[in-house]
């Protein structure tokens, strides 16, 4: 889940894969803007088919808990 979540990052902004860590933080550390979060929240309600609620997505700082919050809609 974590491979495929930075592919989907890479799509977004100019980051190294590489460079993508659990702790990464998507706004500090990667460069995304609202928009960019946003949009790639849609994407991966498509890749992972699930729904991410927004409320919940508002909280996620770092690509390690956007994986826990994908594992758990997964379940």
């Amino acid at each position: 889940m974590f491979e495929k979540l930075v592919g989907i990052i890479c799509n977004y902004v100019e980051v190294d894969a590489a460079a993508v860590k659990p702790e990464s933080r998507f706004m500090e550390d990667l460069g995304f803007t609202s928009f960019d979060f946003m949009s790639m929240l849609g994407e991966l309600e498509d890749t992972f088919d699930v729904e991410v609620d927004e409320q919940e997505a508002a909280n996620i700082r770092t690509v390690g808990e956007a994986v826990e919050y994908l594992e758990k809609l997964s379940v």
